[in-house]
């Protein structure tokens, strides 16, 4: 028999013999590799010069999916789930190699059948885009999907799915786009595909959709793994969550305060930090204007300092400087200072906002005397311990509704929605 896409197969080499899957090899791969997927979930290629031959063990047979109607459940709450795009509810079709889903109600318990149980779920798949290809157009999109759901007297909670690379930018963006929250809006994804055995999505849904039926918050979290392994997510403040890995399961951390709390597979919440707004019957409104000229720059020792030139003359509202340790930028090199041109930005109205690639702790305008330089003298605003992202989205958010530079102050030192902490915690960084 020819082995063809979807066929289980062993492949016969001159040192070993492989079992797995035979793949569609994408456009981008050489042709001189043979793909399989391993039981573990992982795909491997080998030199076809090493393959002495291909035997198929059983030919691939698409399976008939009968999908049944879901019946509401009474006594139990309706979650409502919106899809943004991420892989957490993708499936494989080892024929042709795509990932495709529906994102119905039907899909995510044929999926996880023990969600049937603990919530009616309604799904709708706004959009499906790589994460980092968002911008603020589709951060508006979701804000108005996400109240529309909110203000439904039916709706318990919000779920949102999305890529993981970003996530913290959505969810920055929609602790301040939604305004007088009512319910909790649950951001959670993936980090591994649906097809890789170490996929941390099933157990990311089961607990996200616990936290949309039973926390007790009105807030913008995101629901990932607490650990490594599987058991338990934690919620992490919107407003004060960060990817802190390219692929470990428990990539997202909570910067500069507790997790807000453990949510396990089983069902119970563990509430480490009560410092939220609680559920109310409040109307959620959306307040989602945005300037797209606001940037964020990363100061590096050497940096150029003409490379501001670009922004004052691009005619940029705003910028957020992620300055090093406690905010600073050059100041004494005469070739690398950035004195002169910040102060060309705020002498033309240009708010320049100072925050910290440290990530934990707080900026301070007045340590050391470069950074009362740029607090005093150029009227730099130093964000307290907000991120970088957090501060990038704030002052987009804050410029369309700001007369002035002084309003633009007085509103990025305003703590809307938990993005800046009263106190630094310790336990917050050894967490």
């Amino acid at each position: 028999m020819k082995p063809e896409s979807g066929d289980v197969v062993k492949v016969h080499t001159a040192g070993q013999d492989y079992e797995g899957i035979l793949m569609p090899r994408p456009d981008i791969f050489e042709r001189d590799h043979t793909i399989i997927k391993l039981d573990n979930g992982y795909n491997i290629g080998i030199d076809n010069s090493k393959i002495k031959k291909i035997e198929v063990v059983k030919k691939y047979e698409k399976k008939k999916e009968e999908t049944r109607k879901l019946s509401h459940k009474k006594g139990l709450p309706t979650i409502s789930i919106l899809s943004f795009g991420g892989t957490i509810s993708s499936k494989v079709d080892y024929r042709t190699g795509g990932v495709y889903a529906d994102y119905t109600a039907e899909d995510f318990v044929q999926m996880l059948p023990e969600l049937e149980n603990v919530a009616n779920l309604k799904a709708e798949k706004v959009m499906g885009i790589m994460s980092e290809d968002f911008d603020a157009e589709v951060w508006k999109l979701m804000a108005k999907r996400i109240a529309k759901e909110l203000n439904d007297d039916g709706i318990s909670g919000v779920i949102v799915t999305q890529g993981t690379d970003t996530l913290h930018f959505s969810t920055a963006a929609m602790s301040f786009f939604l305004k007088d929250l009512n319910k909790p809006v649950i951001f959670t994804a993936s980090q591994r595909s649906i097809d890789r055995g170490s996929s941390d999505a099933f157990s990311n849904l089961l607990c996200a959709v616990h936290a949309a039926a039973k926390f007790d918050g009105a807030a913008v979290v995101t629901c990932m793994h607490g650990t490594s392994n599987d058991g338990f997510c934690i919620l992490n403040r919107g407003s004060k969550t960060r990817k802190m890995h390219t692929s470990r399961r428990d990539a997202f951390r909570p910067i500069n305060e507790l997790p807000l709390a453990k949510v396990f597979e089983d069902g119970k919440i563990e509430i480490l930090n009560r410092n939220y707004n609680k559920r109310n019957e409040n109307k959620t409104e959306v307040v989602d204007n945005f300037e797209h000229k606001t940037a964020l720059i990363y100061v590096y020792p050497g940096m150029d300092p003409e490379i501001l030139d670009y922004y004052r003359k691009e005619k940029y509202k705003g910028i957020v400087i992620a300055g090093t340790g406690l905010g600073h930028v050059s100041t004494l090199n005469p070739k690398h200072s950035l004195i002169k041109k910040i102060k060309e930005l705020t002498d033309n109205g240009i708010p320049v906002i100072i925050t910290s690639q440290t990530l934990y702790g707080r900026v301070h305008p007045f340590v050391y005397s470069p950074l009362r330089k740029l607090s005093i003298e150029l009227n730099c605003i130093f964000a307290e311990d907000m991120l970088p992202e957090v501060a990038y989205i704030k002052l987009g958010w804050v410029l369309p509704q700001a007369k002035n530079t002084g309003e633009v102050k007085e509103m990025m030192l305003t703590n809307y929605a938990g993005e800046i902490s009263e106190r630094s915690d310790e336990e917050s960084f050894l967490y």
